[in-house]
């Protein structure tokens, strides 16, 4: 039996990442990256339910602001993240990221 929750497919990624919850301000790195959310390999703590504030550097090196809610949490090792996107700019900027990062896993 399959027991995978994702709709969208992962893609590996390795990409700078800081976020904001309640309990401060950390740096990370995102591991891997869909259109629903991300996982972020970091030490920092979270809660599962918590929101965060994330921002990724892209590849321009500029940085995508995203909110997210923590569905998964792995103690020193990071969490998984859905995005609650605000709006159709936000949707479109993680459109476009997750196809650069589609292009580089297989070009």
């Amino acid at each position: 039996m399959n027991n995978e929750k994702r709709t969208h497919e992962r893609i590996p990624t390795n990409l700078s990442a800081r976020w904001h919850a309640a309990s401060g301000t950390h740096e990370g790195r995102v591991e891997d990256l869909s259109l629903g959310g991300c996982f972020i390999n970091t030490q920092g703590m979270v809660d599962v339910g918590e929101k965060v504030m994330l921002l990724i550097q892209l590849p321009s090196g500029d940085w995508l602001p995203l909110r997210g809610k923590v569905t998964v949490y792995h103690q020193l090792t990071g969490f998984s993240v859905s995005f609650l996107p605000a709006d159709d700019k936000e949707r479109e900027a993680v459109q476009r990221l997750v196809a650069t990062q589609s292009q580089s896993v297989e070009g």
